[in-house]
């Protein structure tokens, strides 16, 4: 049985320099990448709005 290909989305994102520094010094607070701390804020934002009902990370 072959295994299936999880796929990732890509998109442009704008932010004004003041939210990007302020987003990177939070990344670089959890020992994350601005990227993964994007995801980890925008799955957070999901799941507690009972809009994301996977808890995978």
């Amino acid at each position: 049985m072959a295994k299936e290909k999880e796929t990732v989305k890509s998109f442009v994102f704008r932010a004004d320099p003041e939210m990007m520094d302020a987003l990177e010094r939070w990344a670089a607070d959890e020992l994350r990448s601005t990227n993964a701390q994007l995801q980890w804020i925008l799955r957070e934002a999901l799941r507690k709005n009972g809009r994301l009902k996977s808890t995978q990370p």
